[in-house]
Order: C-alpha cells, then sequence, then structure tokens
C-alpha cells in the first residue's frame, strides 16, 4: 500500500511504490520525457482535502426508458470511442501523471483516493484553480505539456524554423507531437503517435455506425473514424455540421489548442456523447434565424466580417451521459462551438451544442449562491438560470462570427498562428463580450424582450465571478478576469463598502460595445503585441476581489461529474 506520511507538514509519496524510474512500455506511441520525473519522493501539497472541497461531486443523470436496447448497444460503442480520446488526452496533457493516476488505481488508502481524484479532475498534476502550480511535486508544468519536449520554447522553435523552413508546416500542424532527435526536432502525427488508442476507437464508432438507424449520423461515423487514422478531419467535420435534429451526437476529435502553451496550434482530444433534448433545442429558433443580421451589426470594418447569410446554424441542446479528454477534465464546459476550421466557418458556420445537465449543475450549485454572496442583493435576486441560457447561447453563436483569418502584415493568416498562446484567452473574451453586445442588439430590435436587460447583465455578471476563480492559467478564466477589470475601470462594475458589487445598468451596454471592438480588431488584425499588452494589464486579479471570493469558500468553484459509464484511463 501508499504509504503518506507526514514530515514538518509536508506530505510525501513513498518512492519505493510510486517513483522510481520510469516504466513505460513499448507501445509505439511517440516517447516523451525518457525517465521519469519521479524518481525521488515528491511533495504533495498538504490542503489536498481542502482543495477537493471546492468541487461539488454531481451525479450525471442517464434515462434509459426511451430508448431501445439497439440504441442502448450504440451508445455503448460511442462511449468505448470516448474512453480511447480519453486515453490519448491524458498524455497529452501530462503523460507522469497518468502514471501516477494509474498506480494509485488499487489503493484503498483515504489519501490516495483523493489524491486519484484530484488528479482526474485537473487531468494532470496541474491545480487548475492555482495557476497551473503542481500538487504533486515541484516541477513547474512546461508550457507544452505532453506534445513538446521539454523546455521547449515559442522563440526556441520559431529559430529553429527559420533554420529548417521546410519542417514548418509540419512542427505548426494542429495534429503532429513535436519531438528531439539529437540537435534536430521532428514532427510525428497524431495518427501514428497516438495509434494503439485511435485504431480502436475507430472500430467502436463504425460498430456504432452499424447500430445507428439514421444514415447520416452512421455516414457520419464512419468519416469520424476514417479521420483519426488520418489527422483530416475535413469531412467528417462537414457531414457532422450538415445532421439535422440528430437524436445522438458526438463530439469526437482533437479541437481546442487550450493544452498548447508554445505556439497555441496543437489541438488536444476532447469527446462526448450525446442524446438530444427535444423541448430545449426547439427553444433556439428565436436565435437562430437572426445569425447574419447580427453578423453585419458588429463594430469591425465590413472586410473583416465575411456574410454569414444562407449558412445553417445548427444548435443543439442536448443531455451527456459520458464526456472524456478535455470536455472530462478540467474546466467543466456547458456550451461548445465546433468545428474550429476557418474553412468549415467560411463555407458552413459551426454547430452549437449545449449541454444540459451539466449547465443546470453549474448555475444552481456554483453561480446563484455565488451571486447572493457576493453581488448587491437586488441584483443577485436578477440572475438567473435563463439569463445565463441566454448568454451562453450567444457565447457560442458569437465564437462563430467576427473575422475568419486575421490580416497581419505579413499577409492573412490564420487567427490562431497570429495569436499563439494567447488566442484561446482572447477568443474566450470574444465570444463573451460580442455575446452580450449581440444580446443587446436583439433586444433593440425587439427579437428578445427589452424588460430583461438587467436578468441577461446580472447573470452575465454573476458568470464572471464563478469563471475568475480558476485563475489566469485557465483561458475561460484569464479572459473574465480582463472583462471584470475593464468592467470595473470604466465604472460600469463597482464596489461598496460592504464588499459586495454593482452593476451600472446605464453604462455596461456601452462599455461592452467599446470593449468588444477592441476584441474584434485584435482578432482581425491578428496583432499579437497588441493582445498581450491588453492582457497583461486586465488581467490580475485585484486584492479586494480575491478578499471577497475567499469569504465564499462553501460555494464550489465547479462541479466534478460522477458519470453513469467508468472512467478506466489505460
Amino acid at each position: 500500500m501508499l504509504l503518506l506520511r507526514t514530515l514538518s507538514a509536508t506530505l510525501l509519496i513513498s518512492a519505493s511504490f510510486l517513483f522510481g524510474q520510469s516504466t513505460h512500455k513499448a507501445t509505439g506511441t511517440a516517447p516523451h520525457h525518457g525517465t521519469s520525473r519521479f524518481a525521488k519522493p515528491a511533495y504533495v501539497i498538504p490542503d489536498l482535502a481542502e482543495r477537493l472541497a471546492k468541487y461539488k461531486r454531481v451525479v450525471i443523470p442517464f434515462d434509459k426508458s426511451k430508448l431501445s436496447a439497439r440504441e442502448l448497444q450504440m451508445i455503448a460503442k460511442l462511449v468505448d470511442a470516448a474512453q480511447y480520446v480519453d486515453d490519448i488526452f491524458w498524455r497529452q496533457s501530462d503523460p507522469e501523471g497518468l502514471e501516477l493516476y494509474k498506480r494509485l488505481e488499487n489503493s484503498q488508502n483515504p489519501r490516495d483516493v483523493q489524491l486519484r481524484r484530484f488528479l482526474t479532475i485537473n487531468g494532470s498534476r496541474f491545480d487548475l484553480t492555482n495557476e497551473n502550480k503542481p500538487f504533486i511535486g515541484m516541477q513547474p508544468m512546461s508550457p507544452g505539456r505532453g506534445m513538446y519536449p521539454e523546455g521547449l520554447t515559442r522563440e526556441e522553435l520559431e529559430r529553429y524554423v527559420a533554420a529548417h523552413p521546410q519542417q514548418k508546416e509540419e512542427l505548426y500542424s494542429a495534429y503532429t507531437v513535436i519531438r528531439r532527435n539529437g540537435d534536430q526536432l521532428e514532427a510525428i502525427p497524431y495518427h501514428v503517435a497516438y495509434r494503439q488508442f485511435l485504431i480502436p476507437a475507430a472500430k467502436a464508432l463504425r460498430e456504432a455506425a452499424d447500430l445507428s438507424d439514421d444514415k447520416a449520423f452512421a455516414d457520419f461515423l464512419r468519416l469520424r473514424a476514417d479521420a483519426f487514422l488520418s489527422d483530416d478531419y475535413y469531412k467528417s467535420d462537414l457531414a457532422w455540421v450538415d445532421l439535422q435534429n440528430p437524436k445522438f451526437d458526438v463530439i469526437m476529435a482533437p479541437y481546442e489548442t487550450y493544452l498548447d502553451g508554445v505556439l497555441g496550434v496543437k489541438t488536444s482530444y476532447g469527446a462526448a456523447v450525446m442524446i438530444r433534448n427535444e423541448g430545449e433545442s426547439a427553444k433556439l429558433a428565436t436565435y437562430q434565424q437572426h445569425v447574419p443580421e447580427i453578423q453585419d451589426a458588429l463594430p469591425l470594418a465590413p472586410e473583416d466580417r465575411p456574410s454569414k447569410a444562407g449558412q445553417p446554424t445548427p444548435m443543439e441542446v442536448l443531455d451527456t451521459p459520458f464526456r472524456g479528454g478535455d470536455l472530462r477534465h478540467g474546466y467543466q464546459a456547458v456550451a461548445d462551438n465546433l468545428p474550429n476550421d476557418a474553412r468549415i466557418h467560411e463555407q458552413k458556420g459551426t454547430k452549437k451544442i449545449f449541454f444540459k445537465n451539466y449547465m443546470d449543475a453549474r448555475v444552481n450549485d456554483v453561480i446563484l449562491p455565488l451571486a447572493k454572496g457576493i453581488m448587491d442583493p437586488q441584483q443577485a435576486t436578477q440572475a438567473s438560470a435563463d439569463g445565463y441560457m441566454a448568454s451562453t447561447v450567444m457565447h457560442e453563436i458569437c465564437h462563430g462570427l467576427g473575422p475568419a483569418y486575421a490580416r497581419t502584415s505579413s499577409g492573412r493568416k490564420d487567427i490562431r498562428e497570429a495569436l499563439g498562446d494567447l488566442f484561446p484567452g482572447l477568443e474566450e473574451a470574444k465570444a463573451d463580450v460580442v455575446g452580450m453586445y449581440s444580446l443587446k442588439f436583439l433586444m433593440d430590435k425587439g427579437v428578445l424582450p427589452k424588460e430583461r436587460e438587467q436578468e441577461y447583465y446580472a447573470s452575465y455578471v454573476a458568470g464572471i465571478f464563478r469563471t475568475v476563480r480558476f485563475g489566469v492559467g485557465e483561458a475561460h478564466g484569464r479572459a473574465e478576469m480582463m472583462e471584470f477589470n475593464y468592467l470595473s475601470e470604466q465604472k460600469a462594475i463597482t464596489r461598496d463598502s460592504s464588499g459586495r458589487y454593482r452593476i451600472d445598468y446605464a453604462k455596461i451596454p456601452d462599455t461592452i460595445a467599446i470593449l468588444a471592438k477592441e476584441l474584434l480588431e485584435q482578432e482581425a488584425t491578428g496583432d499579437r503585441n497588441r493582445a498581450s499588452s491588453w492582457f497583461q494589464k486586465y488581467d490580475v486579479m485585484p486584492g479586494e476581489l480575491k478578499s471577497s471570493l475567499a469569504q465564499l469558500r462553501s460555494v464550489p468553484v465547479d462541479v466534478d461529474p460522477a458519470q453513469p459509464f467508468p472512467e478506466k484511463a489505460q
């Protein structure tokens, strides 16, 4: 059994059980960093139980009563594929953390059980709510996680590419792992690096397709299986966006770039198995029909806001019995806007996914209790689940609005490439702020009721207080910290003598409009220096806000889902 000993108030993990030399087996995957960092006893934070208490365990419901035996078989196959995706994500996020997670599996020691749960929550040894500082060991998180060589910086990589321009495309690819080979860098395609997981995941998708009664969905699953083995997701993304109100759906691909702190382009794998919530999905029609008008009304030069006229805007509200990869670990998303391929944005737009069971948990267990404790009492009562849903819908819509590319001094570029590691935080802030700007646009047009304006703003600000508790080491936290500081600087949010925050409803619309223009222009120009300066000015948590939030420790930071299918990273 693993022994956890108290030494001068410091917890140590027994080296003899956990942290000898690395025993990675030859698997055909890309190698990581050689021997384990844990050759010596590793420090474990002494307040593990307190940090775990920040997360409320929530059982995710799964209603099987309306599903046929064949549909349940199909869902089981989709979950199988998602579990393989989760295996890949761990190797991208923190391969050493995965080794520890697996070694703790059979221990019944209460501390080991707690540690394994905290590893699952973060998907690594690095605490998301503490600026990604390690909670095991003293080694800081590598910006490249498991996708780059240890210690490789953006500047070093750029110098290497300047000397080896023929390798730029493969090194900058969203679908390659970079490794050192002597004094050379080499790029290993994902479908090679993670072959041992992608082959069975593709097989599970094809078997699920054989069980589907929806031909379009089955065709998509087969295309996605092919994409797993080629890293070419274009055809399957087109088929995914074209699905018409499917009863079942999945997110299953490397989409987001939150893990990449070097270039900001390497995608991490995520998965969600989803079942359509018909009643809630029907409510989204109001928003769908006005997307082209919103794009045309953005405070941005016409050449930077390509028309959305004629593009479908598929939106779905779904219940989610299983999530894996970057949708399971870390920040628990309540919505998604995908795919991220700019070519799909131009041709088809994007699909907006809303995870109803996760949104209900976030609002009821986190946002409303937090608003009650930190906001002006009257304004706190104006925050609501419906108001938060409205801001979330617009947030996801606005991920797909604004510029499709950056027009830089060196020509047109993908916005992610131009902004690098700054992109995730900037894009989340843009979606937030442009989303609120667009809600005001719809209210002014009479599409949404004007009398709900204060409810929308109160719900948005209540959501900010939730998200900033993740700290600026997480993209959403960094984004909303900046939003809070800018709104406070402009006196759209003020703090009274009791430590509670109040919204100036007369000032916040114009302040939001100015900020929306700034963020849209940062993306349109791909000006990395401009974006960097902006966030450096605004992404530090003020001491008085930190003090106010510290008094609300009883309110969880996030939910920790207990899923109805096993999580078994291997």
